[in-house]
């Protein structure tokens, strides 16, 4: 069932004619990574803990999922999550470079060994897919709407690629891209202004589909058409309270 604040008041058809764009965030919206990203991150630090319990003959403490990934590393800027992880086992490391060898017990060798790890699991193993998402999009191109997927991550096309949705959006404004235009990340609304430009259209006749806080409020920021909040964690409140504008448990609802 739709869930609208006080500044909207519209049904499902009304809202899937009236915009000439729609701007999608990929993880959480379109695919589901969350587990993979948790896996590599595992990998990544128990590797490095393994090796250094070895070296100082201290006890090995494995990382965990349950508290270590949602405590430190969830959310963060990729080095930032090394560094915030660390520092809670009283480790601190030369932060490095960001071309550092995924073998190099540096924060950023750290955060590349992750990357590394996380790109070959989707290889292998690929991500999940909210299918009723995508189910819209392709209801929305029908009805001749332009679409354009909207990321922080730089492996966009890669997860888009591993389950053959590389060629379902319009336009693509992901971590790479933001880095080469030098365009500020969500809670900014500059990515999804940038894509609503490319699709040709403006903000006000744009929606922002997200599932993050940091992303609705991007969409208030930018004053975007419609800004509409997935529910995926059982809190409709706090995605209402950030900026959306309405709020659904699955975009299937609007379908």
């Amino acid at each position: 069932m739709l869930s609208a604040s006080v500044h909207k008041d519209q049904s499902a058809p009304d809202i899937l004619d009236r915009y000439d764009a729609w701007l999608f965030d990929l993880d959480g919206v379109i695919t589901d990574t969350a587990r993979i990203h948790a896996k590599a991150w595992k990998e990544a630090f128990d590797d490095f803990l393994k090796k250094r319990a070895a070296e100082t003959n201290e006890p090995f403490r494995e990382f965990t999922v349950e508290h270590d990934y949602h405590t430190y590393v969830d959310g963060k800027p990729r080095y930032e999550g090394v560094d915030s992880f660390l520092r809670s086992r009283g480790i601190q490391l030369p932060w490095g470079e960001v071309d550092d060898g995924p073998e190099q017990d540096t924060v950023c060798g750290i955060g590349n060994r992750k990357n590394v790890r996380f790109n070959e699991i989707i290889q292998t193993d690929g991500a999940d897919v909210f299918e009723r998402s995508v189910e819209l999009i392709r209801t929305l191109k029908g009805k001749g709407k332009r679409v354009a997927v909207v990321t922080s991550s730089k492996n966009c096309t890669t997860i888009l690629k591993s389950v053959g949705l590389q060629d379902l959006f319009e336009a693509q404004v992901d971590g790479i891209y933001a880095a080469e235009h030098k365009i500020a990340g969500k809670p900014k609304p500059d990515t999804y202004l940038a894509a609503a430009k490319l699709l040709g259209a403006t903000a006000e006749t744009s929606v922002v589909v997200e599932d993050a806080l940091s992303g609705v409020e991007a969409g208030r920021a930018g004053n975007f058409g419609l800004t509409l909040g997935i529910d995926r964690h059982g809190e409709p409140e706090k995605l209402l309270e950030s900026g959306a504008d309405i709020v659904v448990r699955d975009l299937g609802e609007l379908l």
